[in-house]
């Protein structure tokens, strides 16, 4: 549905209204970890998961551990582990017709953020597994990443949302997990239950 505005369609039109890059903002992606790299894996709990399918239809999932949960193999490969989700999978899914994939990085209280883009491939088994165990949660299945390139990402959109500012936190500003549920997703089962589904028992089963 077309709600108005006028379409950019060429890299000049783009251009045009955002500008280009500095020279040292162009030509900052690298191919290979740097030890700066490496320390700030080591920091990041949580990491953003971008892939898309063969049609280019796209998604992106949040991925979360313990800090340093994504292990560095070598310097152009890395592993994140799969923990037990909804098994949707869409985003793996998408990794077996079309093997690129976009990561972000992210240390809770920092606005800058660590990019990775690179290709993924999907492994039973691996060697390594065994030292991404959690809570006694070996991963059998692990998205090992092949980099193509990475830099750092600047804090400017973190410091707009004001992100890690405790003062702005809102969260009973939309509606609590069981009424979105109940609505969208389970509307056969009772509110009282999905509470009770999402309550404090829910963080003692995610790893199984």
């Amino acid at each position: 549905m077309d709600h108005g505005g006028t379409p950019i369609t060429t890299p000049d039109e783009l251009e045009q209204l955002v500008g280009t890059p500095l020279p040292a903002v162009r030509d900052k992606s690298r191919t290979r970890l740097h030890d700066l790299d490496r320390q700030w894996l080591a920091a990041s709990p949580l990491c953003f998961v971008s892939t898309a399918d063969a049609a280019g239809n796209a998604d992106v999932s949040p991925k979360g551990d313990p800090a340093g949960f994504a292990m560095v193999l070598d310097d152009t490969t890395i592993a994140i582990p799969e923990r037990p989700g909804n098994r949707r999978a869409d985003g793996f899914h998408n990794l077996l017709v079309n093997p690129h994939v976009g990561l972000l990085f992210v240390i809770p209280g920092r606005g800058d953020t660590l990019r990775i883009n690179g290709r993924g491939r999907l492994l039973r088994d691996a060697p390594y597994a065994e030292q991404m165990t959690v809570r006694g949660h070996r991963p059998t299945l692990v998205l090992e990443v092949a980099i193509d390139e990475i830099f750092s990402h600047c804090a400017k959109a973190f410091l707009r949302s004001n992100t890690w500012k405790p003062e702005t936190w809102a969260p009973d500003a939309a509606p609590r997990r069981a009424i979105i549920a109940k609505a969208l997703e389970r509307p056969n089962d009772a509110l009282e239950e999905l509470d009770d589904y999402y309550g404090p028992a829910y963080a003692a089963r995610i790893y199984g």
